[in-house]
């Protein structure tokens, strides 16, 4: 009964939350401080289900994930720097607010100020994920950035916690480093074998939650871990990305849960909330930190503040780090409400940074130019459009469609635009003209010259991307023919209101296209 309360409110509060376009996750969260207030307090199977929720998410980020990313210098070195600087500032901020005499931290020492100030150095992967996929940005350069860092702080995270539990690898630690690269090719055929249907989000949760989470648990090690190297390990195979929407609404929905329960275990008070407060204020300095050292590493302005942007927040981790450091009695239960509503407070503050990114970025964007490196990573360089006189975004299962169509009847005049580089390589190799960018770029639509192009197809697979292509488009002063897929009729009225010529609604315009097919052929 009292979970169907906990998920009733969660509704209420999303529901309107989302109204607001903001993030129905600071819905879930209110729920919770609300919940707290009224007497409720999280239950053992709340606490399970949170767990699942989180469990699910880094086997669905490991999916997406190659390990040759986080070996990129452009990755760990950032990553690990901001770490160590982060820990310093905000133990350093600490300790001053205690010669103050402010409560709270007034009894910190120089220990346990380090450990409160490595909490708040992580960022919040539930948040990233969430907003990457609701802008259809997980697999853009700025996206695969952010959650490689995050990875990386996962990593430091992890390593913190086996260390302070007492976990240390076993001799089946080792045996595991041995067997599952062994093991790839029998698990790959095995996830050949699922299918489609139900069997295949079943495999998911066995791998993450038994092979993966029960295995590293047995060999000394923490259990997410094994979830996230597990998903690492199917991140190649062609089904991963189809493995990871098959998972998409069971992870969304544990993950209300997680939400739920940071705030239903949040003792508030006055001092807890204006300790937490006072650490919001460094919130600025993290995302500083966080856009000059993606700029150092020849990153361009855009993608280090969209990565700033992502990462703007404090971590979930954080609160775990701060429950375990409570529990081993280090630090006092205060310090863990008051990591819950920083945490609380920055979600709100970085949904609408977000949401606004782009406005932000060609606001500001001379004076962030004047940071970057005059050296780009290759992946960062523009590519010309080598004389398109069509434009395709999206070159998914509708672009690919489109593009074979179209260049049947306009032979070499069609270019195909993509965000993922491994979506580009694969279509080169079939001979496709398919370039690397991202439709929602500014940058992008300033810097090529589309006096050439005669029609713009957005075939995108979120609808927000070709809302923001589409007001992009019409900002850099294309005027000649746009179309765009829409799955819903809504959505199609949108996009006609904001000036697309044509619209086509994939459900309904693919059994019409079926239905043609059959005639034809009994014709």
């Amino acid at each position: 009964m009292l979970d169907l309360i906990f998920f009733g409110s969660a509704f209420g509060c999303g529901f309107i939350v989302l109204q607001l376009r903001l993030p129905p996750l600071i819905g879930f969260l209110a729920a919770g401080f609300i919940l707290h207030s009224l007497g409720y307090q999280s239950t053992a199977s709340l606490e399970k289900i949170s767990a699942l929720g989180v469990t699910l998410l880094l086997f669905s980020i490991g999916l997406k994930l190659q390990l040759k990313s986080l070996a990129k210098l452009y990755v760990w070195a950032p990553a690990s720097i901001h770490i160590i600087l982060c820990t310093g500032i905000f133990s350093a901020f600490m300790l001053l607010l205690g010669r103050f005499s402010l409560p709270l931290f007034t009894d910190l020492s120089l220990e346990t100020s380090i450990l409160i100030g490595f909490s708040f150095s992580f960022s919040s992967t539930v948040f990233a994920v969430k907003v990457l996929e609701q802008r259809g940005e997980m697999a853009s350069f700025h996206g695969k950035l952010s959650i490689a860092i995050l990875v990386m702080q996962d990593i430091f995270a992890i390593i913190f916690l086996a260390v302070s539990t007492g976990k240390t690898p076993n001799i089946w630690a080792f045996a595991l480093l041995v067997i599952l690269p062994l093991s790839r090719p029998l698990l790959f055929k095995i996830l050949d074998r699922s299918k489609h249907g139900e069997l295949l989000p079943f495999f998911g949760f066995f791998f993450a939650l038994l092979v993966g989470y029960q295995l590293f648990e047995f060999a000394g090690l923490k259990g997410d871990l094994g979830a996230l190297v597990i998903g690492m390990l199917f991140a190649s195979h062609k089904k991963a990305g189809e493995l990871a929407k098959s998972l998409l609404s069971f992870k969304d929905l544990m993950l209300v849960g997680f939400f739920l329960s940071i705030g239903l275990n949040a003792e508030l008070s006055s001092q807890v909330v204006l300790a937490a407060l006072l650490l919001v204020v460094l919130l600025p300095l993290k995302m500083l930190c966080y856009y000059f050292l993606t700029a150092c590493f020849r990153l361009r302005a855009r993608t280090s503040l969209l990565n700033a942007f992502t990462l703007a927040n404090y971590s979930e981790f954080g609160l775990i780090v701060c429950a375990l450091a409570a529990t081993n009695q280090w630090i006092s239960n205060q310090w863990l409400a008051v990591m819950g509503i920083a945490v609380s407070i920055t979600f709100i503050i970085a949904s609408p940074l977000n949401a606004y990114s782009n406005q932000i970025y060609v606001k500001f964007e001379v004076w962030l130019e004047k940071f970057e490196s005059k050296r780009r990573l290759l992946l960062e360089q523009q590519v010309p459009l080598q004389n398109a006189k069509i434009l395709i975004f999206g070159m998914g299962r509708v672009g690919t469609g489109a593009y074979e169509t179209t260049e049947r009847h306009y032979p070499g005049k069609v270019t195909g635009v993509d965000i993922s580089q491994e979506s580009v390589d694969k279509h080169r190799e079939l001979g496709r003209k398919v370039i690397l960018a991202d439709a929602t770029d500014p940058d992008f639509w300033q810097r090529i010259n589309h006096s050439e192009v005669q029609m713009v197809m957005l075939a995108m697979p979120k609808h927000i991307q070709n809302i923001l292509a589409l007001e992009q488009l019409k900002a850099s002063g294309y005027t000649r023919a746009v179309t765009a897929i829409a799955n819903y009729p809504d959505q199609q009225r949108e996009l006609q209101e904001l000036g697309v010529d044509s619209t086509y609604n994939f459900y309904l315009e693919a059994g019409r296209g079926f239905a043609e097919h059959v005639n034809e052929k009994i014709i």
